[in-house]
């Protein structure tokens, strides 16, 4: 089994924090008495989990929850499915969708409390079905902040799908079942206009059976002569799936990102899980 915890959900960091707080207006809407949703500062680690199994194995994993608040927080913890579209658009489902792992995943319990400032642990396990194909599994957890008025329904096993939330992480599971694996090819380099602004971007293609993502850099200098490394968008790109990647300025700390002036000349190496695509373009 390969474990290899990495950067956050779908932006890459090595913890996520959510600060997220959401008025009561949610609950009052579902019961006569209005209740007040609390807010909650909670990180996660890792922020996804890839790991790979077999038809018929186990794999178990451990969550670490922690909460950076000066109070304890109540969390719940459930799976969600999940779609990505080629835009790079995340929308999560309750119910679930067809072909489906979350019936694999087996989690301890359905809430814990964090202590302030303190860490807990939670842990979960993936029973692979003997007869599952070669291919990937795809899952999320979602840590959700519970409303006070709601923990003893959850606890006492009350479903948590309809219960307000004051916030959530969610933290995607990637589960390569039988050997699956990406397998991207570069279909295009070019510049597209992106949120008003010209950017250089590289289309990517993943014929393979499981997501893969783009790393590396390329030296870059553009008209005026400034030099700055291109970055891809870290982002997956699921099987079957053709996506743009806008490629950014590396942005040193403390330091405004330079304003990229056409043509750029770029060269390097832009790596993927199994390979990696040597590159010299202009992008214009």
């Amino acid at each position: 089994m390969k474990f290899r915890p990495q950067g956050a959900s779908f932006h890459d960091t090595s913890m996520q924090r959510c600060l997220l707080a959401l008025a009561g207006a949610l609950a009052a809407a579902a019961l006569s008495a209005p209740a007040t949703a609390a807010s909650f500062e909670v990180a996660i680690s890792p922020s996804r989990f890839e790991v790979s199994g077999k038809s018929g194995a186990r794999v178990g994993q451990s969550l670490n929850i922690f909460n950076v608040g000066s109070a304890p927080t109540e969390v719940s913890v459930r799976t969600l499915d999940w779609t990505y579209s080629e835009e790079g658009n995340v929308t999560y489902h309750d119910e679930l969708v067809p072909g489906s792992c979350r019936p694999w995943v087996t989690l301890e319990r359905r809430s814990l409390r964090v202590p302030p400032q303190g860490k807990s642990s939670f842990r979960f396990q993936i029973d692979v079905p003997p007869d599952a194909p070669r291919g990937e599994c795809r899952l999320m957890l979602a840590v959700e902040g519970v409303e006070p008025a709601y923990r003893a329904q959850l606890q006492n096993g009350g479903a948590s799908l309809s219960l307000p939330v004051s916030g959530r992480i969610a933290v995607a599971v990637y589960v390569t079942v039988n050997g699956a694996a990406p397998k991207l090819e570069v279909r295009q380099l070019g510049v597209q206009d992106l949120r008003g602004q010209r950017t250089p971007v590289i289309t990517v293609t993943n014929i393979g059976d499981a997501h893969g993502r783009l790393e590396g850099g390329l030296e870059s200098v553009d008209a005026k002569g400034e030099k700055f490394d291109l970055l891809p968008e870290g982002t997956p790109i699921l099987p079957g799936q053709t996506r743009t990647l806008p490629l950014q300025p590396r942005v040193e700390e403390n330091r405004k990102p330079p304003t990229i002036t056409f043509p750029v000349k770029s060269s390097g190496q832009l790596d993927w899980d199994l390979g990696s695509f040597k590159v010299t373009t202009e992008f214009k």
